[in-house]
């Protein structure tokens, strides 16, 4: 028996797709283009504020192994400890960042902590001994004791000293610079350690209320 022919109209209404008009085309671009706006910041702040937890972490790996080997030396820091026994004094002295580091191999887990993700001028380093100034994000401060709790161990070293940023070297900075975060990193904030062994994220306002915090006259950082 033959089986009957089976036959479709492809063009039929039952098939036919309506093609979108140049007005719901612009409407449609048009709102895509207003969520796009404002999903963007919302995505950007997002992504500044991981990349600036990750940096917390770090400044707390460096704080830990600064107490750590402290608490091996007579609770002194590198800064404060000569090279013959074991120390960085006197390359502290001369604004030399990468030697206070590099003694506390031992305490640090890798190089890599000490680079801030969001820090576009340095590179990671892939072992202390090739550690330079060109591979650290972070300040160091010089004058640090166990003693006064709230001294100043590390921090992001993007700062701006009286409207000009800062560059490598030893600075003196008295207790009533103006003392601000850049633009760039954490757009207008950082992080500090303090020797009690906590993190602080703070913005230029209150970075300078930090500073004053230290009962010191004058602060010392090490700008890599």
């Amino acid at each position: 028996m033959a089986l009957p022919l089976l036959s479709f109209d492809l063009m039929g209404t039952g098939n036919r797709h309506r093609a979108f008009t140049l007005t719901e085309l612009l409407t449609s671009i048009t709102i895509i283009g207003i969520l796009a706006a404002l999903l963007l910041p919302a995505l950007a702040a997002a992504k500044r504020k991981s990349s600036r937890i990750n940096c917390v972490y770090e400044v707390k790996q460096g704080v830990l192994a600064f107490k750590i080997w402290a608490n091996d030396h007579g609770d002194q820091y590198p800064m404060s400890v000569a090279v013959e026994k074991g120390g960085a004094k006197e390359f502290a002295e001369r604004g030399i960042a990468s030697r206070v580091f590099q003694v506390m191999s031992n305490e640090i887990n890798a190089p890599a902590v000490l680079h801030c993700p969001n820090d576009t001028n340095t590179l990671v380093a892939t072992t202390f001994a090739k550690l330079s100034n060109r591979n650290i994000s972070y300040f160091i401060g010089v004058d640090a004791t166990e003693e006064n709790l709230q001294t100043i161990l590390l921090g992001d070293d993007n700062l701006v000293v009286n409207g000009r940023s800062v560059w490598p070297g030893l600075w003196e900075l008295p207790v009533n610079v103006k003392l601000e975060w850049s633009a760039g990193r954490h757009h207008y904030q950082g992080n500090i350690g303090l020797t009690d062994g906590s993190v602080q994220q703070t913005t230029s306002g209150t970075l300078g209320s930090a500073i004053s915090n230290t009962s010191m006259t004058t602060n010392r950082f090490i700008i890599p």
